[in-house]
């Protein structure tokens, strides 16, 4: 029986098949950030209160994540202990991505984008922590860089299956009664079967390792339930280690610079490139195609960039690369607001990929190094607090920031973003992390 301090060494191709599951659960992820924005807007919802219709996210991430990530380290079960989740969120899942481009009202579409943020958040670190208790230190990095690079393409994918289905003959005006293009309503349902299809791939090849009985004693001495969840994520948090405490505030700026980015890009580039804020414009509709193009470009960037990473990040470190990366980011989202023409957009959007893929990437090899593995489930899940938290503050402070300080213009959001991405990179370099947990 394998224990935790014999993991066995893994291929390449097997890492590549434990991680099929994360493009099922990214696409899911890229189909949102591309189109819930737009989809509000087509059912009536105005920019300056967007945010809070965003709220699904980091509320549910905040409260579901950990929960989740101290649970899957107490269970036990003949599927493993992270497995059952994975299949639980991407049950939920598919059916959210089935049910939300035929979303009568806007208020029905928000009550589904909780469904489906929960969904997804249920899936999410247990994933992760599923990746750290596979490999050994020496291949988490290459695990969590593999993650990156199927972020990256996951998410090339769903930005651009609407401008794909245009491209193959779809007609990308025609739209239905509540004004939803068809050929979004065609990228969630494929979204849907991806997303349920790699998640069984993943659990089915490359199985958990089975629990030496030692742990198995332990947890079982203490049932599993959420009121040992709950101890255990208060312990955690009373003991969580410093690095994990430095890497706050860099995540707090990137993850509120880029949920705001993903929420308004696309009115963005609707005002400098086709002179245009209403939706139910022609112009509105090519701002949208064209933001799922730039956006599948940047996702294809990460996927390239994430793999270039692996080697990068063993010579120079995963703190300095990161704080490279997002610097990248943050100067090409200060500089999307000026641009005239779609080839400078799509030169500057390899800033804001080289910055994706490490965003998904590297603060999690920093992490993995600093937690003790046996309570990976649950430091996992309160590392997502670093994302959500950030979001929700977002989701709060632009609705009264937008006219008053804004001009009501996305442009100068964007601008916003691109000054607290520089500033992550800043606060990445305070970081200080262990080599290795004893």
């Amino acid at each position: 029986m394998a224990s935790a301090l014999s993991k066995p060494r893994m291929r390449l191709s097997r890492i590549v098949e434990m991680n099929l599951g994360f493009l099922g659960i990214q696409f899911s992820f890229g189909l949102q950030q591309a189109n819930m924005g737009p989809i509000y807007r087509y059912l009536g919802a105005d920019e300056a209160t967007m945010p809070l219709l965003w709220l699904a996210g980091p509320v549910t991430g905040l409260l579901v994540q950990p929960i989740v990530g101290a649970l899957s380290d107490r269970t036990v079960s003949k599927w493993g202990r992270r497995t059952p989740y994975f299949l639980i969120g991407a049950i939920l899942c598919s059916l959210g991505l089935l049910l939300m481009p035929y979303s009568p009202t806007l208020w029905f579409a928000a009550s589904l984008l909780w469904m489906l943020d929960a969904a997804n958040n249920i899936t999410m670190e247990p994933y992760r922590a599923y990746v750290s208790d596979r490999l050994d230190e020496s291949q988490r990095p290459v695990g969590f860089l593999t993650q990156s690079a199927f972020t990256g393409l996951a998410q090339t994918l769903s930005y651009l299956a609407p401008s794909l289905l245009v491209w193959w003959g779809f007609d990308g005006d025609l739209i239905d009664a509540n004004g939803i293009p068809q050929v979004t309503r065609i990228a969630f349902v494929a979204g849907a079967v991806i997303s349920i299809s790699t998640i069984l791939w993943s659990v089915l090849r490359v199985r958990e390792l089975p629990l030496p009985p030692e742990d198995v004693a332990r947890m079982q001495a203490q049932p599993l339930s959420p009121a040992t969840a709950l101890r255990d994520f208060v312990a955690a948090i009373r003991a969580m280690p410093t690095a994990m405490r430095q890497l706050a505030l860099s995540m707090l700026f990137q993850w509120f610079a880029m949920f705001a980015y993903w929420q308004f890009i696309a009115f963005a580039l609707a005002r400098s490139l086709f002179d245009t804020a209403d939706p139910a414009s022609s112009g509105f509709r090519q701002a949208v195609l064209l933001t799922g193009q730039a956006g599948a470009f940047y996702n294809a960037i990460a996927c390239l960039a994430a793999f270039a990473m692996v080697p990068l990040s063993r010579r120079i470190g995963a703190q300095y690369l990161h704080a490279i990366a997002v610097t990248l980011s943050g100067l090409a989202m200060l500089a999307i607001p000026q641009v005239r023409d779609t080839g400078h957009l799509f030169l500057l959007m390899i800033g804001i990929g080289i910055g994706w893929a490490s965003m998904m990437g590297n603060p999690y090899v920093l992490l993995a190094n600093a937690i003790p593995p046996e309570r990976t489930g649950v430091y996992m899940g309160i590392f997502n607090m670093f994302i959500v938290i950030p979001m929700l503050l977002e989701t709060l402070i632009v609705p009264l920031i937008y006219q008053p300080l804004l001009g009501s213009d996305p442009r100068n959001l964007l601008l916003m973003t691109g000054v607290m991405m520089v500033m992550a990179g800043a606060a990445t370099l305070l970081v200080r992390t262990p080599a290795r947990v004893a």
